[in-house]
């Protein structure tokens, strides 16, 4: 049987399902990764991996030029974590496959660049100011008006991500920024932005097609610590409309249209304002959503479409599905945690996981790694929905010692 080889670039939080679906539509996937024992299940699952640099362009192409030699053929090349996508889409056109356009996912993941492309073409955004140093984000408040987001130009996952309220606030976090603290992987630049203030929606595309929008909540400010997401978002027929429209008009500023892209959103006075424009899947447990909301699993399509084959976004079905994440109130040693099993076999709930173990240290950082796991749940209706979610995460607890201190 020939054997057809899929090339992932690093790992993220879908990179599993990935390597799932690619065994399922008869593929051999390999994974290239400069530290593979970030990826637990690559081992778990047999996946072969080669330790490679995956942040020198001329490493990754004789690696894939001496799989193409051991292979009958490299199907396609892709990734699952945004700051790979690109490099991806580089390989994908050395080798001429299909992939998305590198320039534009570059382009985009500048949050810089982003805003000035989206807002050349008149899409909706907040007001900006793009800061070096303390003095310029301090002048950038002012001339925005506090409260302002802070945030650094290149990054993912709400990680250096603040709410300022008060001029104090906004010194401690620039502080934090560009203080030595924060970990760079670029020059230092940081983006000062007007709060959006609004109902949170996220519009999940592929190609030029809206698949769906979902809605969500946060945790406490002054962080962005994601609560819930409902699948789909109750929306009239003229709001979804209107998010859909400034989603292909965010993908037309910035050249992307092929393959997946998330967008999000906040619902204002002046109706959807663009946050974000994510060139890549959602991470999980998005895809989990859409599939059970839709039938429509995004990770497969996505691959169909990397490998030159035909995809299928159509809806099987309608449904709701929401997630509620774990998220600890407090920092310390995570004693216990339990109920899984429980509320994994209550009516409704489609996936209960865990990220942590007990004996883990638990110490907040007000961005995505606070998050402990999550319960997902799905019914034909989002009452019926809502109930099984909450039945599920009650039984769901955990507890969390203090770190112990040796004091005098």
């Amino acid at each position: 049987m020939a054997r057809r080889a899929l090339i992932l670039v690093e790992g993220a939080s879908n990179m599993l399902r990935y390597v799932q679906a690619a065994k399922r539509l008869g593929l051999h996937p390999i994974t290239l990764s400069a530290d593979p024992a970030r990826y637990g299940y690559l081992a778990a699952e047999g996946i072969e991996v080669i330790r490679v640099d995956t942040d020198n362009l001329n490493a990754l192409i004789h690696e894939c030029s001496k799989l193409r030699a051991s292979y009958d053929d490299i199907a396609g090349i892709t990734s699952a974590l945004e700051s790979s996508y690109a490099t991806a889409g580089k390989l994908s056109r050395h080798f001429d496959l299909p992939g998305p356009n590198p320039e534009s996912i570059e382009r985009c993941c500048d949050k810089v660049t982003q805003r000035q492309l989206l807002a050349e073409a008149g899409v909706p955004i907040p007001a900006y100011r793009v800061a070096t140093d303390a003095a310029d984000v301090e002048s950038a408040a002012a001339e925005i008006g506090l409260p302002v987001i802070v945030k650094p130009a290149v990054g993912i996952g709400s990680m250096g991500v603040r709410l300022c309220l008060s001029v104090n606030e906004l010194a401690e976090h620039t502080t934090y920024l560009l203080g030595g603290s924060y970990m760079w992987r670029s020059s230092p630049r940081v983006l000062v932005e007007e709060f959006a203030q609004g109902p949170y929606y996220c519009a999940d595309i592929m190609g030029d097609e809206v698949i769906g929008i979902f809605t969500g909540n946060f945790g406490r400010p002054p962080h962005f610590v994601y609560h819930d997401f409902t699948y789909p978002a109750v929306l009239t027929n003229d709001e979804h409309v209107r998010i859909a429209d400034v989603s292909l008009s965010s993908l037309q500023a910035l050249g992307l249209g092929w393959g997946p892209a998330c967008i999000e959103f906040r619902w204002t006075e002046r109706g959807p304002v663009v946050i974000e424009v994510n060139p890549r899947l959602a991470g999980s447990p998005i895809p989990q959503l859409v599939e059970l909301a839709y039938g429509v699993d995004l990770v497969t399509e996505h691959i169909k479409l990397v490998i030159g084959d035909e995809w299928n976004l159509r809806r099987r079905h309608s449904h709701t599905a929401a997630v509620r994440f774990l998220i600890p109130d407090r920092d310390g040693i995570l004693d216990w945690i339990d109920g899984d099993s429980q509320a994994a076999a209550g009516s409704g709930v489609a996936e209960v996981k865990f990220y942590v173990e007990p004996n883990m240290p638990i110490v907040r950082k007000g961005d995505y790694r606070d998050c402990l796991g999550y319960v997902i749940a799905a019914t034909p209706s989002l009452g019926e929905t809502e109930v099984a979610l909450k039945r599920g995460v009650d039984l769901i607890d955990w507890s969390i010692k203090p770190f112990q201190t040796f004091g005098a």
